[in-house]
């Protein structure tokens, strides 16, 4: 039988390495995923690319990532939730890809498609779209997207069963469903670990998407 419950976040986390590109799902600290954030600091990887919404906020989770100089690069679309954020960009120690946040959902969902890129407007002819093909699409200046892949992609949410099928609690949803195609591993840890199988018109991510799942005791993503 299939199980994908694993004991430990340092197990969930088990394989990831230095220089990984981080999937990291929520919206502010809505369906953050606190608990492995903290498995990454503790096993102390080193030269991460972090694809978020949103650079933290306070100081723990990403911002002690940041902290401690385990983050070189970070792609997301509002970065500055963080005061380390700024501080370590403005120190030189952090580089930033600036991506509007439809665009990010969509390169998400393209890499998790197998889609080799699309065009959007967003962006166009301006310090965005240096280095991108330019197409006129229906008379309007379009510009070439990528897909944006992740080593390993890290989530939260409200419930889980062996299969590694997921149920989202309100808001908690956001970025996680999206994010767990789009990585080649995908861990998440879970408020409440099912014995049994959930109900499927519950299902939020189906478990064909997720590699381990763990159960954490504290959670602040959860909170809509």
């Amino acid at each position: 039988m299939i199980d994908k419950r694993v004991r430990a976040v340092t197990d969930a986390l088990d394989g990831v390495k230095d220089g990984a590109v981080v999937l990291v799902g929520g919206f502010g600290m809505v369906g953050h995923p606190m608990g492995l954030i903290d498995g990454l600091i503790e096993l102390g990887l080193r030269d991460l690319t972090i694809v978020c919404n949103n650079a933290g906020t306070g100081t723990e989770g990403l911002p002690k990532l940041m902290d401690r100089r385990q983050i070189r690069r970070i792609i997301c679309s509002f970065p500055r939730t963080s005061d380390v954020f700024s501080r370590e960009f403005a120190a030189g120690r952090l580089e930033l890809e600036i991506v509007p946040q439809g665009t990010l959902v969509e390169r998400l969902r393209a890499a998790g498609a197998g889609i080799g890129g699309f065009y959007t407007r967003t962006g166009a002819r301006t310090l965005l779209a240096h280095g991108k093909e330019e197409r006129m699409i229906d008379g309007h200046p379009h510009i070439l997207e990528s897909p944006l892949r992740g080593d390993v992609a890290i989530l939260e949410a409200w419930e889980g069963d062996r299969w590694g099928n997921l149920i989202y609690r309100q808001a908690g949803r956001n970025f996680n469903p999206v994010m767990a195609a789009a990585a080649a591993l995908t861990v998440a840890q879970v408020t409440h670990l099912s014995d049994g199988a959930l109900h499927p018109e519950h299902v939020g991510t189906p478990g064909i998407f997720v590699d381990r799942v763990v159960q954490v005791a504290t959670s602040v993503g959860v909170h809509a």
